[in-house]
């Protein structure tokens, strides 16, 4: 295992690309999660077994980042209660998986939640909402069905697919049943490609003027 350690420590992986390693122990997964820490650029995904390691290009994190702060916007505009948690490790050892989100964000189950410094899927709920946006690495929606999020949201060419799970399996949705009346599928890539040319700002004030419209006329 020590070895592994050594070998991972010297392992540099260009943005945009991943390792895999396989024939990984639950027990080695944990030691490697300790041992490169929180603050890093890779992300991590187990799966009974098998590890990936993957950089991210830089289109990839700045997408994630105005995704992330346009459902940020659409929650603050609605008062509903959030915590969103970044890229925070989800693993379930019964299950011997293990995944990083790009975002991630407890809604329905922020009260559950709450204050809390550390959480345990064994006693705490999955999030609510799990945001992955494919420029060039894998997604993994299994991992997240064996983990009980309800939404997933993959984010790849342009497009939003809203993945609903129903019956343990995802469900491709047209409509969010967390937002069940907006047409996120179509309105959050059009805000994300009008802020590459006019600005985050621009498009987050443009972004909350339609959310209040569209409650409004729903009045």
């Amino acid at each position: 295992m020590r070895q592994m350690l050594l070998e991972l420590s010297r392992i540099e992986v260009p943005p945009g690309q991943h390792v895999l390693l396989q024939d990984v122990t639950w027990e080695e997964f944990e030691r490697i999660l300790d041992e490169l820490g929180e603050h890093r650029a890779s992300r991590l995904a187990y799966d009974n077994g098998t590890l990936e390691i993957m950089s991210p290009l830089p289109a990839h994190e700045g997408d994630k980042e105005i995704i992330g702060d346009l459902i940020k916007a659409l929650l603050e505009e609605l008062d509903i209660e959030f915590l969103t948690l970044g890229s925070t490790t989800f693993k379930d050892q019964a299950m011997l998986t293990g995944i990083e989100s790009d975002q991630c964000f407890y809604i329905q189950n922020e009260s559950q939640v709450r204050g809390k410094r550390r959480f345990d899927l064994e006693t705490d709920p999955p999030p609510d909402l799990a945001l992955e946006i494919n420029v060039t690495s894998r997604t993994h929606p299994r991992l997240y069905q064996a983990l009980g999020v309800s939404e997933l949201w993959r984010f790849e060419q342009e497009n939003l697919q809203i993945n609903i799970l129903k019956d343990d399996r995802y469900q491709i949705s047209e409509h969010s049943s967390i937002f069940p009346n907006l047409p996120l599928t179509q309105v959050i890539p059009q805000y994300l490609v009008e802020s590459r040319t006019v600005g985050r700002n621009t498009t987050l004030r443009a972004f909350r003027q339609w959310v209040r419209n569209s409650m409004n006329s729903k009045e």
